[in-house]
């Protein structure tokens, strides 16, 4: 017997936001950069322009606790 298939769309309850979307695109633009460490990272999304939940600029602190929010 062969393992089901499991999608990872399956655990989403309702379709990204455009901020997720926003975010993540940023994410995925700064890991295919080679930016692994969360300083690169935010330095990578504020030079973009990704915006945050409350529309200043990106710091590790809020990286990390938005990352929490988003993944729980």
């Amino acid at each position: 017997m062969s393992e089901p298939y499991l999608s990872a769309n399956q655990s989403r309850d309702r379709a990204p936001t455009v901020y997720e979307n926003l975010l993540g695109d940023g994410l995925e633009r700064a890991f295919a950069a080679g930016v692994t460490e969360p300083a690169g990272i935010v330095e990578a999304l504020n030079a973009e322009g990704v915006p945050t939940p409350n529309g200043g600029a990106w710091s590790v602190e809020l990286l990390c606790r938005e990352l929490k929010r988003l993944g729980a």
